[in-house]
């Protein structure tokens, strides 16, 4: 017995794209659709199965669709699937797909999915998200990227063309959400086999989004055109998408002003005036990230930071407030947690440091760093990393100026975006900022981050933590897990947690449908429109 998804709600999702591009009453369509938006840095990877990088997910969103996608607010909607069934235990899922074309007019087949997935998991791929598919509980995943099983025994099957059966270990709770995620979009596996690495590249790309690639300068700007063989092509109004790389946050702003941009970030400091001067333009809105410094505790790392009080006392030392209300100044709030406080259903523990005042804070913080030896006299020296961007190097340089009185003594390293996130997967950094942006709309996203067995940069490793994850991924009431969780991380301080992401950003009024209601800031282009001025 089978509980059928198709509800009247789910139903009516199947129309929201419609819906989300008509111009409300007054409003005129311009005749150029375009939306042009800021990137940090160059985007690294356009395959499904390599990507790590938020801004390569804004992109892959737009030139590939998976089962799901999320709606304005963040609920799911159907994407590939029209529909779904779940088992009764909860571990067989069953989708029916649409009648969907790749954008060289071949079907879109559930066969396109199994593939995909399975590309993740196999060890030959060297996806560094291939422990999303564990997380997902897909049956086998974990022992296929352990190299103990072929990647045909995954947990997933085309029953046919347009059915496509989805096996898990254990009932997840979060499953649903995890499917609008970039690592389980279809993949093309004959254009894949036949260009091999190069398949990801202008003119060869084929995806299944509403968008095709038409140009890509790596480090200069990306270009997506709209896609004709897009099943929901009849109601994607805008044309022509285009991101561009300008790797200074002030000279991207001064692009904004000009009319060059649609989007941008808003440099720290600035919300306030900017939202004075431009009140219809300034935004600063939940957003799903926690920014912090993570700790290299692996045997290449530095033996200071092995040592508990250290890392307690560094935490410690950082003044939040500061950087939230004098230097960020969005809308930012001081994190004392790695979940961001606005995931639905995440309870943060009382933690001992959240309860002090910033005084107590750097008291405590000179008595741990007298224990374990360090002081004015016998300074602790260390190399804090971080990549490009001016945001980051102020904060870097803030934390350097909280940190000093204490005896610690930080040089501050800038490197560009791929050689920061290279030194990190090789740990080959003392400490270095870092931001974990939810993959999907649920506690675990975060903490599943730093298991033992989990993207963790940094190798902290507690037996308590991994029990605690696994048993939340069969457990009725997760709550308190990952309340538990959390307190083992404020205790043991694998990274410090800075602060709490908003989405602050100057966003032109001319475009519309862009999501301000989804904590996870997942975009659709085919959703937008611009009005005429």
């Amino acid at each position: 017995m089978s509980k059928l998804f198709t509800t009247t709600a789910l139903l009516a999702a199947l129309t929201l794209p419609a819906q989300a591009v008509q111009p409300a009453a007054g409003e005129t369509l311009a005749d150029s659709q375009t939306y042009t938006y800021w990137l940090l840095d160059a985007i690294k990877t356009l395959d499904p199965a390599k990507n790590t990088d938020v801004e390569g997910s804004d992109v892959l969103r737009q030139v590939f669709e998976g089962l799901m996608n999320e709606g304005p607010t963040g609920a799911m909607v159907p994407g590939v699937a029209e529909s779904h069934t779940e088992s009764d235990d909860g571990l067989t899922y069953t989708f029916t797909l649409r009648d969907a074309r790749w954008s060289n007019g071949d079907p879109v087949t559930a066969q396109d999915f199994v593939y995909a997935w399975q590309r993740v998991v196999n060890p030959e791929t060297a996806s560094e998200y291939a422990w999303f598919l564990e997380l997902m509980n897909v049956q086998n995943a974990t022992q296929i990227i352990a190299g103990d099983l072929p990647p045909d025994q995954l947990g997933v099957r085309a029953v046919d063309d347009r059915t496509l059966e989805v096996r898990l270990t254990a009932r997840t709770p979060y499953f649903l959400k995890t499917l609008s995620h970039a690592t389980t979009f279809p993949v093309p596996q004959k254009v894949v086999e036949q260009h091999s690495d190069a398949w990801t590249q202008p003119g060869n790309l084929v995806g299944n989004g509403a968008f095709t690639l038409q140009s890509h300068n790596l480090g200069v700007d990306i270009t997506v055109v709209k896609n004709p063989e897009y099943w929901d092509a009849a109601n994607v109004v805008m044309q022509t998408v285009r991101g561009v790389t300008v790797n200074d946050n002030n000279i991207a702003l001064t692009r904004y002003l000009a009319g060059e941009l649609d989007r941008v970030q808003i440099p720290a400091g600035q919300y306030p005036r900017l939202s004075g001067d431009y009140p219809d333009q300034a935004v600063s809105i939940p957003y799903a990230c926690s920014y912090a410094y993570v700790f290299n505790v692996s045997d290449k790392g530095p033996e200071a930071l092995k040592d508990v009080r250290v890392r307690q006392a560094l935490s410690l030392g950082l003044n939040r407030d500061i950087i939230v209300d004098q230097v960020l100044q969005g809308g930012q709030k001081p994190a004392y947690s790695w979940t961001h406080w606005a995931i639905e259903g995440f309870q943060a523990p009382d933690t001992e440091i959240a309860a002090m005042t910033q005084e107590q804070r750097t008291e405590k913080a000179r008595a741990l760093l007298t224990e374990a030896g360090y002081g004015p006299d016998k300074p602790l020296a260390l190399t804090l990393q971080y990549n490009t961007d001016e945001n980051h190097k102020k904060l870097a340089i803030a934390a350097q100026q909280f940190w000093k009185p204490l005896g610690v003594n930080i040089t501050l390293n800038n490197v560009e975006w791929k050689v920061h996130t290279d030194r990190m997967q090789n740990q080959d950094f003392d400490m270095a900022r870092y931001a974990w942006c939810a993959d999907y709309n649920e506690a675990s996203t975060f903490l599943d981050w730093f298991r033992t067995e989990g993207y963790n940069s940094g190798k902290w490793s507690n037996a308590e933590y991994d029990k605690l994850m696994a048993e939340s991924k069969t457990a009725a009431d997760t709550a308190p897990l990952y309340k538990r969780a959390e307190e083992i991380l404020a205790q043991e301080v694998p990274a410090v947690f800075v602060y709490h992401y908003a989405k602050v950003d100057m966003l032109n009024p001319a475009v519309k449908g862009v999501p301000t209601e989804n904590v996870t800031n997942a975009w659709y282009a085919k959703d937008f429109y611009r009005v005429a001025d």
